[in-house]
């Protein structure tokens, strides 16, 4: 049976969603209090200028976001960067691209799966972490293994709980502010410190914050689940789903960070929560962690296994991953093999990171911003040199200014994350090498033996 004949026969994703529903997918991923998790870590690097650290952020994040939506358009596939390089640059690209955004899809869910644990445990002491792991990660993955369109209606319902709790943090905090709490009332330290500024310290700082907006990227891997003209659905929702985070994200760090005036720290794990206690009181900060465990456990982590299970398929039905995880389930069409090596890893990758929650923040970072990279290159080679595109504005300098925010990021990165990342790329390059280039290579040799 001709390849395009079998493709035809074979179970297809479900289209079910609609731009809210991408909006609304891509805030969940990103999650409206996902400053909650990192705060601690954020703070530190930073000095205390954690809303200047999402203000530039949002900026690198916003350039991104765009040449997301360029590219969406005219290539509306699952796959995301990997699909975009691979089409419009070549196979080894697309490879590099998929590649890394795979570092960061497969430690993000672990990432969020921890950081329910850590403010489920903030709660109930008693409770070990790489319990609270497992339970979240069993449940994520059944509603996985299920489909998407169950996962669109939870969501908005979670998103809802989200924006309820960051209501009440800054109607709380505003309120202990200007009643002798932290600094007395707003200032400008959140934004601007003369006295430790530097560009260096910023970057630094944006290698960590950059991490609560990972998700805007993963509205593209529902291409193929989107009603309506996808096309245009998918450049839609990535913006605005940045652009209300954005928002959201540097309000509450914002009151945070002038709520936080003289205090110290019991971990960075739990920093937020100790602010949500002067914000308002005890019993406040234990709702604000129990949220924050639903959210990131029963939520966020969901969306962002699914997502990941997504690039697996794409790059699997493409040969460029195991050919087990291209299968799509006959009765919930979903990708149910990718899903459960997705939660497979999680937990491994989990347990392995569970006392070093910071490291895998940027670990997550350095691979989604290697793959930006390339995803800005994309813009340009597609659209400048393929298309003869004279729209220098969106095609040529937008991508060009991206991509140097995003390498200025990564230059001031921890050494540590240059050393795993760079390792997780040679291990992609050598597995390229053995799986694929070689593969080809025997193929062509066994076809035209002369």
């Amino acid at each position: 049976m001709p390849q395009n004949d079998a493709a035809a026969t074979q179970p297809q994703l479900n289209r079910s969603l609609s731009l809210t529903d991408l909006i609304i997918h891509g805030l969940v991923f990103i999650g409206p209090i996902a400053p909650f998790a990192f705060y601690g870590y954020v703070s530190a690097t930073s000095k205390g200028m954690v809303a200047l650290a999402y203000i530039v952020g949002a900026i690198a994040m916003f350039f991104t976001a765009y040449s997301y939506k360029l590219l969406s358009a005219d290539y509306p596939l699952a796959g995301s960067v990997f699909i975009y390089a691979r089409r419009a640059i070549g196979e080894k690209t697309g490879f590099v691209a998929g590649w890394m955004l795979v570092l960061d899809y497969i430690l993000v869910p672990a990432a969020v799966y921890l950081a329910a644990a850590n403010a489920l445990h903030e709660i109930v002491v008693s409770l070990p972490r790489w319990a609270l792991v497992m339970g979240f990660v069993v449940i994520g993955t059944i509603v996985n293994y299920v489909g998407v369109q169950v996962t669109a209606v939870v969501n908005k319902l979670i998103v809802a709980a989200e924006l309820v709790l960051l209501v009440l943090f800054v109607a709380f905090g505003l309120y202990a502010l200007y009643h002798g709490g932290g600094a007395g009332h707003l200032t400008l330290a959140p934004l601007y410190q003369p006295h430790v500024f530097s560009v260096g310290l910023v970057f630094a700082s944006v290698s960590l914050s950059a991490v609560s907006f990972l998700g805007f990227d993963a509205i593209s891997m529902l291409a193929e689940e989107t009603k309506g003209d996808s096309k245009q659905l998918i450049g839609r929702a990535t913006l605005a789903s940045l652009f209300l985070a954005a928002i959201l994200f540097v309000v509450q760090t914002w009151i945070a960070a002038d709520l936080a005036n003289g205090m110290t720290f019991a971990s960075p794990d739990t920093a937020f929560y100790e602010i949500a206690a002067v914000a308002g009181g005890k019993t406040f900060s234990i709702v604000t962690a129990f949220v924050s465990a639903v959210v990131f456990g029963l939520s966020s982590a969901t969306v962002v296994q699914g997502s990941i299970a997504r690039l697996l398929y794409a790059m699997a039905r493409e040969g460029r991953m195991p050919s087990f995880m291209a299968a799509v389930h006959p009765r919930f069409r979903t990708p149910h093999r990718a899903v459960l090596f997705v939660a497979a890893a999680s937990i491994v990758i989990a347990m392995a990171f569970l006392n070093h929650f910071g490291l895998i923040g940027v670990l997550v970072n350095f691979g989604a911003l290697t793959g930006f990279l390339i995803l800005h290159v994309t813009v340009v080679f597609h659209f400048i040199v393929r298309k003869r595109s004279r729209a220098y504005i969106r095609h040529l300098v937008c991508p060009t200014v991206g991509f140097a925010i995003l390498a200025y990021v990564l230059y001031y990165m921890d050494p540590s994350a240059w050393m795993l990342g760079v390792s997780w790329l040679v291990l992609g390059l050598i597995g390229y090498w053995v799986f694929v280039a070689r593969f080809k290579t025997s193929r062509s040799t066994a076809l035209d033996p002369a």
